[in-house]
């Protein structure tokens, strides 16, 4: 920052704020070009998108060199409300891969789902964007806001299939929730505001310990309010009850979406509150986290554990269910980081993020696929699927065996040791035995999908039916309604129409990032545990 007579003059670092801007500028490309283009080649909004996005991430690059602060209203580095280090750079990463990864899956389902391009594409960038802005906030106003910019162009997302009842359903559940949740953290952000008189994170961590003792009951309640909006973006329960309709309704890229980089953000926020602003009110957080991870991974198991292919449950939902237990994974570190090492517990969360984003946007990528294969969203409808589309089928079973934590998923396996570890090293012996009772309960549901994609099949092929499928699935139960006939190429030995080969990209950059993963934890997991601890502290 440079200071002149007059006062102080704002100087812009603009190849720090580079990834956030370049998917902004490309969002707002997309929406104008699709003014202009035919409806014969609007697809190549899509590839903008993802050349804007491959830039984005090409920009990190220059930022390793080391740390770069922006936006500094004064000299002291407590001022500062955007932050380039370790953690801004690995939580970006993550969060414009995954925005890439379903920038690849959507270049095949806007056409195939008809979806409006111009306002997909334009909706996409600009939640990507606030997603790699979210990890550089160091103040309360950033942070908020840059989790705004990530959920309100979703709710669009969600409910961009006009026409589609479970569609708008899902949007107006999924916005009703967020505002309640935004509502409440801003309650709770003008109440650290009201004891502390800053809304800097720095500030605010060194002033809140020191605030005076008749308003503790405030700033306490301002702690709790404030975590509760970024526990609602994580899917931590009780503020899970969005997700399993939220992913049914939505587009299935949206959905992986959603499960990926709408978690990864809210965690981000979480980190970022825990770690820089309350730390002094870790005997508050501390303890809610450890319940509310417990809770969180138990609920999400055990409403998977329910979802039965024999009672024609949709395949999406049990996927929904699974990310809210996963969910509760994530959160464990984050108990752990109020009693132990901070450092170590933060970097077992963002190597579980990274392990967690990768497989889960696979396997969304394969039920995308599928779904463009004519089959139905149904558990069920996997049967038999090696026979049909063997490459599918290993992909699949992959991913699942990597969410199990079961070789030869390494990085499943890695991410689940790190964060029980981070639990029993911060003297959380209860939270460890209650992920362990979790870990066996997720197994069953896991392997049982994975054993059903090499089972026989059928001779006949549910192909999906959007009046019929679609309905039975928004309640996780099929109705008395006959499975619809077979379409065209159907049966079991009948390929994918050819759009869904389109998705066999997503597919492939999936299993390659989950394989390279993998051997890179195989060969050097101390550093790749470095890397993701970031530089917080």
């Amino acid at each position: 920052m440079t200071v002149l007579a007059g006062g102080p003059v704002q100087s812009v670092d603009w190849l720090a704020i580079a990834p956030p801007t370049i998917a902004a500028l490309t969002g707002l490309a997309a929406l104008v070009a699709d003014l202009f283009l035919p409806p014969a080649r609007k697809r190549a909004l899509g590839w903008i998108a993802v050349g804007g996005l491959g830039l984005a991430m090409l920009s990190l690059l220059p930022l390793l060199d080391g740390d770069r602060d922006t936006f500094c209203l004064t000299t002291g580095p407590a001022a500062c409300g955007y932050v380039v280090d370790q953690f801004t750079l690995v939580i970006q990463l993550l969060a414009l891969g995954g925005a890439l990864l379903t920038a690849l899956l959507s270049t095949a389902a806007v056409p195939e789902e008809e979806l409006p391009a111009g306002e997909f594409w334009f909706l996409l960038l600009s939640s990507a964007a606030g997603a790699a802005l979210l990890p550089a906030a160091r103040d309360l106003a950033t942070l908020v806001i840059a989790l705004e910019v990530v959920s309100l162009p979703a709710f669009a997302l969600v409910g961009l299939r006009r026409g589609d009842r479970l569609s708008s359903e899902a949007a107006l559940k999924f916005f009703l929730t967020s505002v309640t949740a935004t509502a409440v953290t801003l309650l709770g952000v003008s109440f650290v505001y009201a004891t502390t008189g800053s809304v800097h994170l720095a500030t605010v961590a060194e002033r809140l310990p020191e605030a005076d003792p008749r308003l503790g009951t405030l700033a306490t309640t301002g702690v709790v309010l404030t975590l509760v909006g970024f526990a609602f973006k994580t899917a931590a329960v009780p503020f899970h009850f969005w997700v399993p309709e939220t992913y049914v309704g939505a587009p299935l890229p949206v959905a992986g979406y959603l499960s990926v980089v709408g978690k990864t953000s809210g965690l981000a926020g979480l980190i970022l509150l825990v770690v820089l602003a309350f730390p002094g009110h870790d005997h508050v957080w501390a303890p809610g986290l450890a319940v509310l991870a417990a809770l969180t991974m138990t609920t999400g198991n055990v409403a998977a554990l329910r979802q039965r292919p024999e009672r024609r449950h949709s395949a999406v939902r049990l996927l929904a269910w699974s990310s809210v237990g996963q969910a509760g994974y994530l959160l464990v570190p984050l108990a752990a980081a109020g009693a132990g090492e901070p450092a170590e517990a933060i970097g077992a969360t963002i190597a579980y993020a990274l392990m967690y984003a990768v497989v889960n946007l696979g396997a969304f990528a394969v039920a995308a696929h599928q779904s463009a294969a004519g089959a139905a969203r149904r558990i069920s409808d996997y049967r038999g699927l090696y026979g049909r589309h063997p490459l599918a089928a290993l992909a699949l079973g992959f991913f699942l065996l990597c969410l199990a934590g079961l070789p030869p998923g390494v990085i499943g396996l890695f991410g689940k040791v790190v964060v029980f570890q981070a639990a029993v090293d911060a003297d959380l012996g209860w939270l460890a035995v209650v992920m362990a009772v979790n870990v066996v309960i997720a197994l069953y549901y896991y392997l049982q999908w994975t054993a059903l994609l090499f089972r026989p099949g059928s001779e006949r092929q549910v192909v999906r039916s959007d009046s019929q499928s679609e309905s039975e699935l928004g309640s996780g139960l099929s109705g008395p309604h006959p499975a619809p006939a077979p379409g065209p190429g159907s049966g079991a030995g009948a390929g994918a129409p050819p759009r869904s080969g389109r998705f066999a990209t997503g597919v492939a950059v999936s299993v390659a990032l989950t394989v390279l993963l993998g051997i890179a934890l195989s060969g050097a997991p101390q550093l790749v545990l470095r890397f993701a601890t970031g530089t917080l502290l």
